[in-house]
């Protein structure tokens, strides 16, 4: 009797135990979510422009992150207000991208926007991410809003201290970029705002160009970045679409400058680009697909022609190319980053919108026990 008193005692501490340890997010993948909410009223074209350029950069910073020991999923939301072609029955703001870790669509969308003058009103975009965005439940992961632009932050039907306190009452941050003079950022309560909802306060120029700076591993990371787009494998329906927006994207990135196609070819070799939706490779590699379970109408033309054993052969050659041109991008990365480095000690300037970004989210994520490597 007392034996089994003693087993039922165990058993029950450790169904606490696991209880506990889940409640904690410890078998869970920890999560980072940033909901960027951009005016893209007629004065921010230099904001939307920042936001293009930067968006791999701070990626490559996000993918230096983790908790535990684990490298935690990053998902990016998007929203644009202040537009006067969107009705004002709709607040002048849509949702462009819900939470997602799809980031060519990120991308892709954010080459879409234009400016139109309107009507910027904070405080009602910021309670539409509050509700519209399917934010993470666990209160251990980093959950954050970063809203830029440099109107009033009172405009509007919906009070932003309302929306504020809404928004930290679920543990998500707002942090506030007034893209203009400090002080005047102040006198409009961009601060305040970011106040209620623990979060920073910043203030940006958004017509300051970015600095892009020349070193010589920037051509063959480059070259690398192409070649990684050979190793991707589409299937389903909406896969040979979206590879093809994966080359729109690196075009893009290519149109602003070397530098940006250097950022997203890093980013495309970090955990955090992943396509798990359209790319047998990384699906296989998350174990969301098995190679001879697939149907004959989602394979690509060039695997039809196989067998299941050449099939997985075939899966297995792009994986391992992959991963070998991954290395390779990163090591030269590395050896990038040192140049570039001893050239920005040379450089001052005002701050822009990936230097806000990536220092508030190091500085809030570290308090939920995030940790980012050096590199």
């Amino acid at each position: 009797m007392k034996r089994k008193r003693v087993f039922l005692f165990l058993f029950l501490a450790m169904v606490v135990l696991m209880g506990f340890i889940f409640a904690r997010g410890g078998y869970e993948k920890p999560v980072i979510e940033i909901a960027i909410l951009l005016d893209t009223s007629g004065s921010m074209e230099g904001l939307i422009e920042q936001a293009k350029t930067q968006l791999w950069k701070i990626v490559n910073q996000m993918a230096l992150a983790k908790k535990n020991g684990k490298i935690p999923r990053l998902k990016v939301g998007l929203y644009e207000y202040g537009k006067s072609t969107i009705p004002a029955s709709e607040g002048h703001l849509r949702m462009i991208v819900p939470l997602s870790d799809d980031l060519d669509r990120i991308s892709e969308e954010l080459f879409k926007l234009r400016t139109n003058g309107g009507n910027e009103y904070c405080g009602k975009v910021i309670q539409a991410a509050n509700d519209g965005l399917q934010w993470s439940k666990n209160h251990n992961d980093y959950k954050v809003i970063f809203i830029a632009g440099n109107e009033p932050f009172t405009q509007g039907d919906v009070d932003y201290k309302d929306a504020c306190k809404t928004a930290i009452s679920k543990g998500i941050i707002v942090n506030t970029i007034f893209c203009g003079q400090y002080k005047q950022g102040i006198r409009t309560f961009w601060k305040h705002g970011a106040d209620l909802a623990d979060g920073k306060y910043m203030n940006i120029d958004q017509n300051q160009k970015i600095v892009h700076i020349a070193a010589p591993q920037d051509h063959k990371i480059i070259e690398l970045g192409k070649e990684l787009n050979k190793t991707y494998i589409a299937y389903g329906k909406a896969g040979s679409k979206k590879k093809e927006r994966q080359e729109r994207q690196d075009s893009n990135a290519l149109s602003m400058s070397e530098e940006v196609m250097v950022q997203r070819s890093v980013a495309k070799s970090s955990s955090q680009y992943s396509n798990t939706s359209w790319d047998v490779v990384d699906a296989v590699k998350k174990g969301k697909l098995k190679v001879g379970e697939m149907k004959e109408e989602d394979l690509p033309e060039e695997m039809k022609k196989m067998d299941k054993k050449e099939r997985k052969k075939y899966v297995e050659e792009m994986q391992k190319k992959r991963e070998t041109i991954q290395k390779k991008i990163n090591k030269l990365n590395n050896e990038r980053g040192k140049y570039v480095r001893e050239k920005q000690k040379q450089l001052s300037g005002e701050q822009t919108l990936d230097e806000v970004l990536v220092k508030a989210i190091k500085e809030q994520a570290a308090k939920k026990e995030y940790k980012f490597e050096k590199k």
